[in-house]
């Protein structure tokens, strides 16, 4: 039936070139979506042939493009896909519509190699759909634009189970492991493969997949080994029990597969079974900016930028709590299988240059009421998903390589890399012991910034009963966040105040010129960036995408990075700029807003290696979680770190007023971190 619907779909769409029955702009907009459309049918037909195993790599690379060609930088401008040019040339709410359409039939491709044949059959006939309507309207008038929003909100809304049930599936089912299945059958020596995931390949992916082919053996077993028992080891660390999980989810880009073959292979010896999922392509399924799952270099970033929130066509309190009712009813078809998922396995990519993104007028935004919906949304959602994953009982791990777009100095930057993953744990260990040994003496702690940071800020700390077995801060080596190298706590709010100031900082795929963020109890009261001319803009966009349209977040950690050879590898290299959160929040003191490192784990026991336990586990916020579990979380955290040379004074202050300097104009200066210090004078 479905295959019935598919050439039916196809054979109307190929009657709208031959109709022309619109006039100037629609119809243009009409027939080349058509176009696009019917590209995609030769490329099914390929697939199913068998022809694309016999085409060499640059017929591969070339097909590739065709596919993608029309939102590539350079022909984006002139795009229907772009908002600001479809809506030049289609008006504002048309032009808003078709544009946010044509985006979602991006998602085709991937769902064509996929075999997904119901996930595109849908979005060809919502198109068909919407071309009706235009055609109903004849050639006098256009349709009434409530008619057509009104379509893509019941397709939304009526199709909430096929679309979270393909991603949740994804997830935690190993039965619907497709990208797993596909490298367990691969030969990665031949570059050809990374064609058949049926994503946007750029050189970045190629060179990537390419070089790690030509390092030895036993440098990837190397990565792998590092990679997976760090999976291990976060179990281990926090007492938890790995023996009663049955999955894992690889995390990964495109390119990283000869090292994810060899993770694979580890995780089953351990007994856990890798599901491989891929990032949303679906922008009706989430598809964002910043990835969570397997995904390759974006064709455009400002693509995706820009149709980010295309939800605002159907956002609205019918169709969350539709939407709530389709995820809880998917989480029941994969209760056990959630059940004994282990957690993430993520492999980090670093090195593309820092986007801005250009703001337009046409792209689709929440306005405020929708925000506040999305908030609420993102906690009940958070809330259900807790019941059925036990998040207690699982852990994770990240480690980060670059990518060849770093530049010319990728290859040796690698190789510094492999080294900073697999640092000593016990150099570290002992350092960062003897800076919360200070730490735990202290009311509050004054950081300051130097040059052109005018970081301010005064973070409080949970007082202790006793010292000798009870501490603040967690001291973090090597397991689930590689590289080596930090101490972190959850401050208190009451008595957190002043201004975080970063002159310049890459956070979540988005670069951002003078981040300030104003204190206030521990809450953020003010916030702005430079990014663009006017202020409001900035806001925005930390609202959006920092905030993730709170009205406020709270300080959820507090912590400071040891890692100081990364930091002066950053520095050799001149990429502090483009170092992951993963590695810069190791380079200096970090903070990060929403939640706690420990949300949801706030009752877990935990303890230091020097068996000191760990209290400082929740703040004033998440301490309502069992009365006002709405107000306790906030499903976000990200850090944001003040580089060492940025970095005037960091102390420990006690309650008699007594300082203890432990960073001075990014220097440790307690005697114990000596060691800390070489990387700069080397």
């Amino acid at each position: 039936m479905m295959k019935e619907r598919f050439l039916l779909a196809l054979e109307r769409i190929r009657e709208i070139k031959e109709e022309k029955r619109l006039e100037g702009a629609f119809q243009a907009y009409f027939e080349q979506v058509s176009s696009f459309l019917l590209a995609l049918e030769q490329e099914k037909k390929r697939l199913e042939e068998g022809k694309l195993n016999l085409l060499g790599l640059e017929e591969l690379k070339e097909q590739n493009r065709a596919i993608y060609e029309d939102i590539l930088p350079g022909n984006y401008e002139n795009s229907f896909a772009n908002p600001a040019r479809a809506e030049e040339l289609l008006g504002k709410d048309y032009g808003q519509l078709l544009s946010a359409l044509y985006a979602e039939l991006y998602s085709i491709p991937v769902y064509l190699y996929e075999n997904r044949l119901a996930a595109v059959v849908i979005r060809l006939e919502l198109f068909l759909e919407i071309y009706g309507v235009f055609l109903e309207s004849g050639k006098a008038g256009l349709p009434e634009y409530p008619t057509l929003r009104d379509i893509y909100f019941w397709f939304a809304h009526d199709y909430q189970e096929e679309i979270l049930g393909q991603e949740v599936q994804a997830q935690f089912d190993p039965k619907e492991n497709w990208a797993g299945r596909l490298l367990d059958r691969t030969d990665i020596a031949d570059l050809r493969y990374l064609y058949a995931y049926g994503e946007y390949v750029s050189e970045n992916e190629l060179l990537l997949a390419e070089y790690l082919n030509r390092l030895p053996e036993e440098t990837v077993r190397k990565m792998a080994d590092t990679y997976t028992e760090g999976y291990r080891q976060g179990f281990a660390a926090t007492g938890k029990d790995i023996t009663i999980k049955k999955t894992v989810n690889v995390i990964y880009p495109l390119g990283m597969e000869r090292m994810v073959k060899m993770a694979m292979e580890n995780f089953r010896a351990m007994g856990l079974t890798p599901i491989l999922y891929r990032a949303p392509v679906s922008f009706l399924a989430g598809r964002r900016l910043y990835k969570s799952g397997f995904s390759s270099t974006a064709a455009n970033k400002q693509f995706e930028y820009d149709h980010e929130y295309d939800k605002a066509l159907y956002y609205n309190s019918r169709f969350l709590n539709r939407k709530l009712e389709a995820y809880r009813q998917v989480l029941e078809t994969v209760k056990e299988e959630a059940g004994v998922m282990g957690g993430p396995a993520v492999i980090e990519s670093f090195g593309e240059l820092p986007f801005t993104p250009q703001t337009k007028k046409a792209n689709l935004r929440l306005e405020e009421k929708r925000q506040k919906q999305e908030v609420e949304y993102q906690t009940r959602a958070s809330r259900l998903l807790n019941e059925y994953v036990n998040r207690e009982e699982r852990s994770f791990t990240i480690i980060a390589f670059p990518c060849p777009a770093i530049g010319k100095d990728f290859e040796a930057i690698f190789r510094e890399t492999i080294a900073l993953n697999t640092l000593d744990n016990q150099l570290y260990l002992d350092c960062q012991q003897a800076i919360i040994d200070v730490l735990d003496l202290a009311e509050y702690v004054d950081i300051e910034g130097c040059g052109e940071n005018e970081t301010r800020l005064r973070v409080a700390l949970h007082e202790l009963e006793d010292r000798t077995c009870q501490t603040n801060f967690e001291n973090c080596v090597a397991d689930v966040n590689i590289p080596v190298g930090e101490v972190f706590t959850s401050p208190r709010l009451k008595g957190t105040e002043g201004l975080l100031h970063v002159p310049r900082v890459f956070l979540n795929g988005v670069e951002y010129r003078n981040l300030r963020l104003a204190f206030r109890e521990g809450m953020i009261v003010d916030y702005g960036c430079d990014n663009f001319p006017a202020q409001e803009e900035g806001r925005r966009l930390i609202k959006e995408k920092l905030l993730h349209h709170h009205d406020s977040l709270p300080m959820g950690e507090f912590a400071i990075g040891t890692n100081t050879t990364a930091y002066m590898a950053a520095r050799r290299y001149n990429m502090e700029k483009l170092l992951p959160i993963l590695i810069a929040e190791k380079t200096g003191p970090h903070f990060a807003i929403g939640d706690t490192c420990y949300s949801w784990e706030e009752e877990k026991t935990t303890y230091n290696p020097d068996g000191r336990k760990i209290m400082a586990k929740e703040n004033e916020c998440s301490a309502k979680r069992h009365e006002k579990p709405g107000e306790a979380y906030f499903n976000c955290h990200t850090d944001i770190t003040i580089p060492y040379d940025e970095l005037g004074l960091l102390a420990a202050v006690e309650r008699n007023g007594e300082s203890h300097p432990i960073i001075r104009q990014g220097r440790f200066v307690l005697p114990a971190c000596e060691e800390l210090n070489k990387p700069f004078d080397e």
